[in-house]
């Protein structure tokens, strides 16, 4: 026998890995995270927060980013994917030199990590800002 009065509800979907990670970094649509308010940035341990003090990037679910104040070791804009077979790191387009470096995160709330290296090629530019660095961000109220 059934009821009338019986709903069914079917059960959400699981999300994949890749969305779950994405809403690590973007939320629902997008999600900006600072160094302002307790963030901090090393450089192969030592700490360069006052360079990015203002430091600002900005993830959208649609795959694309934007900084503020990365003092040029970002790109203004541009698109993010993750890594081959991978949902801990992305890709970040671009010609700066954080641009097509594997970039580890990992988010904890409010807080974002990300880690990379920037390999020290023969250009001067470039070799200004070598080094491993390590970006301690916090989500954008």
């Amino acid at each position: 026998m059934f009821s009338c009065d019986e709903t069914r509800t079917d059960p959400e979907p699981q999300k994949t890995p890749e969305e779950l990670a994405t809403e690590d970094l973007a939320g629902n649509a997008s999600e900006t995270w600072t160094v302002a308010g307790g963030g901090s940035v090393q450089r192969d341990g030592r700490s360069e927060t006052n360079i990015y003090q203002n430091f600002e990037i900005t993830f959208n679910t649609n795959r694309t980013y934007q900084t503020a104040n990365s003092n040029s070791l970002f790109d203004a804009n541009g698109n993010w994917n993750f890594a081959q077979g991978r949902v801990d790191i992305f890709v970040l387009s671009g010609s700066a030199p954080a641009s097509g470096q594997e970039v580890s995160f990992t988010r904890n709330n409010n807080n974002l990590t990300l880690q990379f290296n920037i390999p020290a090629p023969a250009g001067a530019r470039v070799q200004a800002v070598a080094g491993s660095y390590t970006f301690n961000l916090r989500r954008k109220q």
